[in-house]
């Protein structure tokens, strides 16, 4: 499973009465690798003023490498978390995430996610990942 969903939670997805707010904490409860993940990031660009911050440490095991993909693979999560962060979120390989802020230009998202940003983020290390 992808998140830890309480009888209460799944209740009000049954009624079609889930917040936000809601869905982070499921997110933030369940992932906590990926909601650090993402949190550290978007910390890191309010502390240097930089528009884009990314994380290019390979998770510490597979348990935390398991969280962090759950949460990139799911469009509902990404969104949500880009959502409460206010940032654009883009991932590369089994660990490497980006935030972009606002003010990151198009050009800087476009690079990380490109073809060539993909290839040049290559590694033996990553193999299996």
């Amino acid at each position: 499973m992808s998140l830890d969903v309480s009888p209460t939670l799944l209740e009000q997805a049954n009624r079609d009465e889930v917040t936000d707010a809601d869905f982070i904490d499921c997110i933030k409860t369940s992932l906590p690798y990926a909601w650090n993940m993402v949190s550290e990031l978007v910390e890191r660009t309010a502390k240097t003023g930089e528009s884009f911050a990314d994380n290019q440490i390979a998770p510490p095991d597979e348990q935390a490498q398991g969280q962090l993909l759950r949460a990139m693979a799911s469009n509902a999560m990404c969104d949500a978390l880009e959502r409460h962060f206010d940032v654009r979120i883009a991932f590369q390989n089994c660990h490497r995430v980006a935030v972009f802020t606002s003010e990151a230009s198009e050009e800087s998202y476009r690079r990380f996610v490109s073809p060539r940003g993909q290839l040049l983020n290559q590694s033996p290390e990553l193999v299996n990942c």
